[in-house]
């Protein structure tokens, strides 16, 4: 049988990650020798989706610190049936295998990169993507007994996302609405006024460049914040970061269909992505293996390994040698002037209720939303200093849990304890708004170390260890996915083809023999 020993390798790429995979998928025509190997007995990295049996043991490999340079401090609970018996309510988990829960639960936007590459790549075949519909606020201090519903009282209202949700929006008066939409014509069209941008100070906070830019009233800086994604505070969002992605928003909608700009792929998430990659690459000729470690890297001098100068030491497969290798370690000390690493809290919940309020049909001819996205302003859940809480409700549209249940994911850029309140309140909040006789069934908590986006451009990172070896920077933690990612992907892949192909290639195939299949 041969091994993998055999083989002279043009590539090893080390990790089955965002970055990696998309760098597989790349690769999968260029007619290169790819080994794609990855420590884990799992897929994804960082972007994994697991059952729940498979997140149990996710949780005790992080507690024993398998996982300590990007996750820590995983708990999981589970509800207790025999406590809803009283109230003769016994809601009960599904199978283990019943359920496909996300460790990076982003979607993507419709004018994402990303997807122009599963399109020209033809993977999104192999892909069924749900939209994302509405953004909501949390907003207890605009309630009013006008707006009670089935008795409980009104807190969530949905941030407008055009022309027409903006006059149509109750909780806005007629004045902010006018204010609102010189705003968002700007972020739309923003050359059309060239003489209004020539003394824009785009460093300032979000809050203040709103404030006296456009006089645009406080109580819809929240909102703009929410369509930005930022998971930083008014204050410390600046207008730089947070314009251009409300007009990535903004611009995404009704770009693949009416009533939605962003999308979320069935069955896992980026997760699912990625395996459609790692797919294609494997049917291009790369080969896989799962839970294979590399001991020690060494690069030779000697004439005679004048292209494959790599040697790489496997913990279970001997040595393997190739030209160049391309690796994620967020253990890589960040060079001076990148982009530090932070920590965010996580809460990942099963509930046993749907959220049907939260999945409306705003435009005829739309499909029904199966995520449904939330911001809870730090103010609003007793913390007025800290970065608001986003929530992503999944129904079970998306096929991560059975019917008559939802997945909310949680997440707020500060780790610990004090995070951790910060989201099970927030779940509890949102339960509690919609007046649903729900109960949290199972919920996994941990802390994920990362990179959050500031509009500055990343790099590879050379190895000045060992010549020929490049890492990726650590993943981002945005809820979007992040288009630098692919210029990532793209650069490692000139490496690997050569600079003389054109940029124009790039991840562009024809259908395999006049057929569909990757």
């Amino acid at each position: 049988m041969e091994t993998l020993s055999d083989t002279t390798w043009d590539v090893i790429i080390d990790g089955t990650g965002a970055s990696q995979s998309l760098l597989a998928l790349a690769l999968s025509r260029s007619g290169k020798k790819v080994l794609h190997i990855d420590r884990n007995q799992y897929y994804g990295g960082s972007d994994a989706a697991f059952s729940l049996d498979e997140a149990q043991e996710w949780a005790e490999r992080v507690n024993k610190g398998e996982h300590r340079s990007t996750f820590k401090d995983a708990s999981i609970f589970k509800h207790d049936a025999s406590s809803s018996e009283e109230t003769g309510i016994s809601p009960k988990l599904a199978s283990s295998r019943a359920y496909t829960l996300s460790l990076s639960p982003y979607f993507l936007y419709a004018r994402s990169q990303l997807m122009s590459a599963l399109v020209s790549s033809k993977v999104f075949r192999q892909l069924e993507f749900m939209a994302v519909g509405s953004w909501w606020i949390y907003a207890p201090e605009q309630s009013d007994s006008e707006n009670g519903e089935h008795g409980a009282e009104k807190v969530l209202y949905r941030v407008p996302g055009n022309r027409e949700d903006v006059f149509a929006a109750t909780h806005i008066s007629m004045k902010s609405k006018r204010t609102l939409m010189r705003l968002l014509r700007h972020i739309i069209k923003p050359n059309e006024d060239d003489a209004s941008n020539e003394d824009d100070d785009m460093s300032m906070p979000l809050k203040d460049y709103l404030a006296s830019k456009f006089s645009v009233p406080e109580e819809l800086h929240n909102p703009l914040l929410s369509l930005s994604l930022s998971q930083l505070s008014q204050q410390d969002t600046t207008a730089s970061y947070a314009l251009p992605r409300i007009q990535r928003h903004l611009s995404s909608i009704g770009h693949l269909g009416p009533g939605f700009g962003a999308v979320f792929a069935k069955y896992g998430g980026g997760a699912e992505i990625l395996q459609a990659a790692c797919r294609a690459s494997a049917v291009g000729g790369g080969v896989y293996a799962l839970d294979t470690q590399i001991q020690d890297c060494l690069w030779r001098k000697d004439a005679e390994y004048s292209e494959h100068r790599l040697l790489l030491k496997l913990a279970n497969e001997g040595s393997v040698q190739a030209k160049c290798m391309f690796s994620s370690n967020v253990d890589t000390v960040p060079k001076e002037g990148s982009t530090p690493l932070v920590e965010v809290a996580r809460l990942i919940s099963v509930v046993s209720a749907t959220f049907p309020s939260l999945f409306p049909v705003t435009v005829e001819g739309a499909p029904v939303p199966a995520t449904a996205v939330l911001m809870f302003p730090g103010d609003t859940l007793d913390s007025p200093h800290s970065p608001p809480v986003y929530l992503q409700v999944h129904s079970s549209d998306t096929g991560e849990c059975p019917h008559q249940q939802s997945v909310i994911y949680c997440s707020v850029a500060l780790p610990g304890p004090e995070g951790q309140a910060l989201l099970e309140s927030s779940v509890d909040r949102l339960i509690r708004a919609e007046g649903l006789p729900a109960t949290v069934l199972w919920s996994l908590r941990y802390t994920h170390s990362g990179r959050l986006s500031n509009g500055e451009p990343r790099r590879l990172i050379p190895d000045d260890a060992v010549p020929d070896c490049y890492v990726f920077p650590p993943s981002s933690l945005d809820l979007a996915f992040e288009d630098d990612t692919l210029e990532l992907v793209k650069e490692a892949w000139k490496k690997v083809v050569g600079d003389e192909v054109d940029d124009a290639d790039f991840m562009m195939f024809d259908d395999r023999d006049g057929t569909s299949d990757q």
